[in-house]
């Protein structure tokens, strides 16, 4: 295997791998540009903005020989409401589930206490799971900057392996990858070959829109939105009809969405219309409505009612 596009085969050989990578690290280190780079093509939505990720989302790597589920789980943070202990707890399931734990780190930045809380956290859940470390951003540094870093980060941790990448631009990925495959065990595949991940289009739809909140609007803003779609529907072959509530805390971040004229809200509906279009391969109408829900993040009757549903331990 040269790349990360992988002739697929239906027959799956004797010596067939499979398992689970749960994908772990602080708010805002490149996880779901890690996962969109292994996977092939973006299903995690991306941004500057710490704490993007908010659930679970499972990323499907299939090649002749291997099958590879990569869990993009939300960034361990302290949480500060319903919303932030869903995230940490479902953050923290994923670590007794897996059959590996990736562990993605910021060379380009020193360690600090949220770095020390997850080396505490993954040593504590973590049981006999292997941990590899993936030491990200080194394209952002000085060749002595990062073996300082480096060594900073290892002494965090005790780990089977490390493997020093850019997520964003690919360095170190495919090797990285390869070990990973390494390290799965015997197991079929539990997934078609062309499935890249579980989600439907209606939770694609949300996410994508949520993305471009995000991407641009204030910074009080990406962390009191959510998305939710109240119409899907394929009118046509060659129309797909989407109506999406975007939900905030506060009248005052009502109007910023919309913006002046209605400017901002018309600018995030172009862009998502555009790369939902893209994904579809229709043409998409997307209507966008505002609404302010007081608190919803400490709302668990709302936070049920948009997907984010809290595991029990057992």
């Amino acid at each position: 295997m040269t790349d990360l596009d992988s002739i697929f085969v239906d027959d799956v050989p004797p010596d067939h791998r499979s398992g689970v990578v749960a994908v772990v690290g602080r708010p805002n280190v490149g996880k779901s540009t890690l996962i969109n780079r292994l996977i092939g093509q973006k299903i995690a939505i991306v941004s500057p903005r710490p704490q993007t990720t908010r659930r679970q989302q499972l990323g499907i790597f299939t090649s002749d020989t291997a099958q590879v589920l990569f869990v993009d789980t939300p960034g361990l943070h302290a949480p500060q409401n319903k919303l932030g202990e869903f995230m940490v707890r479902n953050a923290e399931a994923a670590f007794r589930d897996a059959d590996l734990i990736l562990v993605l780190m910021d060379l380009s930045e020193p360690p600090g206490m949220a770095d020390r809380l997850l080396a505490e956290t993954i040593s504590r859940l973590r049981g006999d799971t292997p941990v590899m470390l993936a030491l990200n951003k080194r394209d952002l540094l000085s060749d002595s900057e990062a073996q300082y870093s480096i060594r900073e980060y290892a002494a965090l941790l005790p780990h089977d392996e490390e493997h020093i990448i850019s997520a964003q631009h690919g360095d170190g990925v495919v090797e990285m990858l390869a070990a990973i495959v390494a390290r799965m065990p015997p197991g079929p595949r539990y997934y078609p070959v062309d499935q890249v991940s579980e989600v439907n289009m209606r939770f694609i739809a949300a996410e994508t829109v949520r993305e471009k909140v995000m991407l641009h609007t204030e910074d009080e803003i990406p962390y009191s939105v959510a998305v939710e779609i109240d119409s899907y529907r394929e009118r046509s072959a060659d129309l797909t009809y989407i109506s999406a509530v975007i939900y905030v805390e506060r009248d005052s971040q009502k109007g910023i969405i919309i913006g002046r004229n209605g400017e901002m809200i018309k600018r995030i509906g172009s862009e998502a219309r555009s790369e939902l279009g893209t994904m579809l391969g229709t043409r998409v109408y997307l209507d966008l409505n505002v609404k302010v829900a007081k608190n919803w993040r400490s709302d668990e009757t709302l936070l049920r009612r948009l997907g984010y549903r809290i595991r029990e331990d057992k």
